[in-house]
């Protein structure tokens, strides 16, 4: 079965006019439900992350000014949100959906998380709409508890995982692999295993072939057991912050790709969604969804 992370708790409010689409939170689910791909009893409702869960990734200064709400104002700017006790349990809410998909990719192969990919936040800060790193999180979680030994973060995001390469730029058993926005937000790049920064306008054919060549080299050398992958459609045409050119169809053959290695290779993958900005909301949500669509057609 097909196993997805949601709580109401994800779609949280945000002031008038703020620029981060909370609504696909709800719209997601709904669609899937909508088109009978998914049935209620594929959703799970996350419960709270446990502290010391959070402190295997996390500082703990940083944590405390987060969840007694005194983070500096320069600093909830940074991860531009208005910071309240609500985005804090929606944040831990997340991370422990993240780590109970773990527990059913093992099960079923694949399993999602319809929020997570915050892969901006690093040990001691967030930007960038991203307070706790949950595919860090998750994955130190299954390094402490001896599940994997060897695990590959695949990152396909539009912006470079820069919290998730400082977190682990010391760990040689997770190995980051993000290909994103040569010049695009963050601007002060962290280096990850392995980057492939892509050029403006990039098409359909030449990302493609970059993903192509580099992922099976990647898991023949680094033999992962578990993969998380952050599936960010925000690398459409249509994004307004992607500057990239790909097409709707293109996306779908990008996660059909991941997929199918990790099929190939028997690796169970965890999916967080990552970042769409498309500024027609049912473009975020049907490139997300053809995300499910795939996982479900490939292993159900």
């Amino acid at each position: 079965m097909l196993k997805i992370a949601y709580d109401p708790i994800y779609a949280h409010p945000l002031p008038e006019g703020h620029r981060f689409p909370m609504l696909k939170y709800e719209l997601i689910p709904a669609q899937l439900l909508h088109e009978g791909l998914i049935k209620e009893e594929n959703l799970f409702s996350p419960a709270l992350l446990d502290e010391e869960v959070i402190l295997w990734t996390h500082d703990a200064a940083y944590w405390q000014q987060l969840r007694d709400l005194t983070l500096p104002p320069r600093e909830q700017r940074r991860i531009g949100f208005p910071l309240s006790a609500q985005l804090i349990e929606r944040e831990i809410r997340i991370g422990k959906g993240t780590i109970d998909g773990c527990h059913y990719a093992f099960e079923h192969g694949i399993a999602f998380n319809v929020a997570g990919g915050t892969h901006h936040a690093g040990t001691n800060w967030g930007e960038g709409f991203c307070l706790l790193n949950d595919q860090a999180m998750a994955a130190n979680y299954l390094l402490n508890n001896k599940l994997a030994s060897s695990i590959l973060i695949i990152d396909l995001d539009v912006h470079q995982g820069n919290g998730t390469a400082q977190i682990f730029k010391n760990e040689s058993r997770v190995f980051t692999f993000s290909m994103h926005g040569a010049n695009n937000f963050p601007f002060r790049k962290e280096r990850s295993d392995l980057d492939i920064p892509l050029i403006d306008g990039i098409t359909d054919n030449e990302y493609l072939e970059l993903l192509y060549d580099a992922l099976p080299k990647i898991v023949n050398q680094q033999k992962p057991d578990f993969i998380f992958y952050l599936s960010g459609v925000d690398v459409l045409q249509s994004d307004k912050l992607g500057k990239l050119a790909l097409s709707r169809e293109a996306c779908k053959q990008r996660d059909q790709f991941v997929f199918e290695l990790c099929i190939k290779h028997k690796i169970p993958v965890q999916v967080s969604m990552g970042g769409g900005y498309s500024p027609q909301i049912r473009d975020i949500i049907e490139a997300h969804c053809n995300t499910f669509r795939i996982a479900s057609q490939l292993y159900f």
